[in-house]
């Protein structure tokens, strides 16, 4: 990491840490998705709210590795007339790290400025339609600046001036988005493109697992809470060479993902505000749903503020893997017995990847860098990342449960936007990975199967933002009965049901097994 990078990320895990026992308990917040709102701290600052992280290896273009990361989320569309702005005080950050050294080895980074042309005349974002990002009735505009930096401490500007898709305002606004996002995607020098800007919420899930694990009787499922809601998303997709140890993807296949989001002090006076002092981490997301089930309210704003090579020093947050909440509620609210602790294959799922040589119970090879070659083992570190084997080609049909459904390029290994992590995740902790069958009685998970809009079959993929209110009786929903993942549709089931699901329950595992006896 470069050598900024270096002095700010020590201090974010101080000011984390401090605010943590002195503010925590004192200022409200609210779990909400994946990382919507997930800590009391970050849930006042929305704008640098990591709420989404996924990776995957390109459908439509396999040699490629696309990254999607997403901030700022439950975004209604009719939240005028300021919308959703991206901070301009703040560096939005997504890290490779490809010799499990739990440091990154590479940071893409968005930094941005705005470009207003409303003066003192008027309030409104636009005063006419909006067709291209060059009309001149787009009032408020962004831009942004995309480096990169390595280990060694280089920098590098890729783009210097690239266009941010606005937000959606409506149909009378932005009669059609997509143009919009077609000219925000930029072309990146050496290999590789980006778009930044408005998206519609790819997370779907049934929230009300809060309420007591849906209800306690698991009646309070099938509602997508997250329909009609949009986010700020950051997708870039480039060569896999780019990404891997030594530019080598064949030998070192595996790459850990996560992002984060750097905040500089705030000093406040009337009808200002002025950034200063260094910057801090203030947010932090790889696997799904981490600091919302897996940290206690006591350690959230502190795991947002903590580096992934310092998740093993925080013992109270290790316990809490090995012997997960959640597993005790439903042992308590539904009497399904879980695996007892300590959890070995949970400290696998989320913070060695899935392998043979941490000697953990899943007893197979799929996604932890120490299956990279050129690796060395006494240097890796245990820490909290999505992690991706970029050797593995998409899938034509792929799974919405991913690799406990038998489709290996799926979660836990990396994330596509139509893997249903919440039924993945509560099969996980329930003990679906370590025994290789479902838990019968989760197997119809929260029966959010698929995301309410269809994904895009060429990148950036997510798909275009909601542009109707999301309590309006008009909104519509563009489920289809059946398509692939990556084909422009949301990722339906491909088994259907609870039975078919338990067909094919463990055939990831047993694909892994297979491959690695065939080895």
């Amino acid at each position: 990491m470069n050598a900024l990078r270096g002095r700010h990320k020590p201090l974010a895990m101080a000011a984390a840490l401090l605010l943590c026992t002195g503010l925590a308990g004192f200022i409200p917040g609210s779990a909400s998705a994946s990382s919507h709102r997930e800590a009391p701290l970050i849930a006042a600052d929305p704008t640098v709210d990591n709420t989404d992280v996924y990776a995957f290896v390109s459908p439509d273009n396999p040699d490629t590795v696309t990254v999607v990361a997403n901030w700022f989320g439950l975004q209604e569309p009719n939240g005028g007339p300021n919308f959703y702005p991206w901070a301009t005080d703040a560096n939005y950050d997504i890290n490779i790290d490809n010799d499990g050294d739990a440091k990154p080895d590479i940071t893409y980074r968005w930094t941005f400025e705005n470009d207003d042309r409303r003066g003192k005349s008027t309030f409104l974002y636009n005063n006419g339609p909006v067709t291209s990002l060059d009309d001149e009735n787009l009032l408020f505009r962004q831009n942004y600046k995309l480096e990169v930096m390595d280990d060694k401490g280089r920098d590098k500007t890729l783009i210097r001036k690239g266009r941010v898709a606005p937000s959606t305002v409506g149909p009378a606004s932005i009669p059609d988005y997509k143009p919009l996002r077609d000219q925000a995607i930029t072309q990146i020098p050496g290999g590789g493109q980006t778009y930044v800007g408005a998206a519609e919420d790819s997370f779907f899930l049934d929230l009300r697992v809060f309420d007591l694990l849906y209800g306690g009787n698991l009646s309070e499922v099938g509602q997508d809470t997250l329909r009609g809601y949009n986010v700020n998303t950051i997708a870039i997709q480039v060569p896999k060479s780019m990404l891997s140890l030594k530019g080598d993807p064949k030998r070192n296949p595996v790459i850990g993902v996560w992002s984060d989001t750097e905040r500089r002090t705030m000093r406040l006076s009337p009808g200002q505000a002025k950034p200063e002092g260094p910057f801090v981490q203030v947010s932090r997301l790889g696997n799904p749903l981490v600091n919302e089930v897996i940290s206690s309210a006591a350690l959230k704003d502190s795991f947002n503020g903590l580096t992934p090579d310092k998740d093993r020093t925080v013992k109270p947050l290790l316990d809490r893997v090995t012997s997960p909440e959640v597993a005790k509620l439903l042992e308590s609210i539904y009497q399904l017995k879980a695996p007892a602790a300590p959890r070995d294959d949970l400290v696998e799922i989320f913070l060695t990847g899935i392998t043979t040589k941490a000697g953990g119970p899943i007893k197979a090879d799929l996604n932890s860098q120490l299956n990279n070659a050129d690796v060395d083992p006494k240097k890796f570190v245990p820490s909290e990342m999505l992690r991706l084997n970029t050797s593995i080609q998409p899938n034509d049909q792929p799974n919405r449960l991913g690799v406990i459904g038998g489709d290996l390029q799926g979660f836990p290994n990396g994330r596509r936007l139509a893997d249903d992590v919440v039924d993945i995740e509560l099969q996980a902790l329930a003990g679906a990975a370590q025994t290789g069958r479902l838990v019968p009685e989760l197997a119809a998970g929260d029966k959010v199967d698929a995301n309410d809009k269809w994904f895009g079959k060429q990148f950036p993929y997510v798909a275009l933002p909601h542009n109707t209110a999301v309590n309006s009786n008009t909104a519509l929903i563009d489920v289809k009965p059946s398509g692939s993942v990556m084909d422009d549709m949301p990722a339906g089931p491909v088994i259907g049901g609870a039975a078919g699901a338990l067909a094919l329950v463990g055939g990831g595992f047993w694909m892994l097994r297979r491959r690695r006896r065939q080895s």
